[in-house]
């Protein structure tokens, strides 16, 4: 079992003030705020074309959760995410097309998170993946030639397949916004 527990996890709450007011509301039945402010639709749209990772979260044969961070484009209304032919993210989708993805800009330390959590249905896109569509997916990540070497080179490793993420429900979050979250935390 890991050392940290969900009874340290509450001990610690119960002693933060956050924590405290939390506790006091839900033994309330009230709790004052449940998420925070969304983004707009064009902050959505500049945010997915700008971000750099994805956590791509689907369903394990034996019913847990797999969850890895992922290179993604955003096509057209859908995100995009290269991976190999024999990959569990895959396996997962040729049998269940039910995905989730958080994409946020939370790896900056001391910057208020902001993100999108996307419920989608995913398919593979066959047949593989051909050097000029992946030299184009790898274009965010690599300028020009540099793009279509790491694409080579990862073409020459096994083959590859796209897994097409067509959203049916974002939720956003952007804790910037949240003036309620700023004062409970005092900042």
């Amino acid at each position: 079992m890991h050392p940290f527990s969900l009874r340290h996890l509450f001990i610690y709450l119960q002693k933060t003030q956050i924590g405290s007011t939390l506790f006091r509301n839900w033994r309330n039945k009230k709790l004052p705020y449940t998420q925070s402010p969304r983004l707009t639709d064009e902050e959505i749209e500049s945010f997915l074309k700008r971000a750099i990772v994805a956590r791509f979260c689907s369903l394990n044969a034996d019913g847990t959760i797999h969850a890895v961070p992922v290179w993604y484009s955003y096509l057209e209304g859908k995100i995009v995410v290269a991976t190999p032919v024999a990959s569990r993210k895959a396996r997962n989708v040729r049998r269940n097309e039910n995905v989730t993805l958080l994409i946020d800009d939370s790896e900056t330390r001391g910057v208020w998170p902001k993100g999108i959590v996307v419920y989608g249905n995913a398919k593979l896109d066959t047949p593989d993946l051909e050097l000029g569509e992946f030299t184009r997916l790898c274009e965010k990540y690599f300028p020009g030639d540099r793009a279509e070497s790491y694409a080579r080179g990862l073409l020459s490793l096994t083959r590859w397949v796209k897994i097409i993420v067509t959203p049916k429900h974002m939720a956003s979050f952007d804790y910037r916004k949240d003036e309620a979250y700023k004062t409970a935390t005092g900042e």
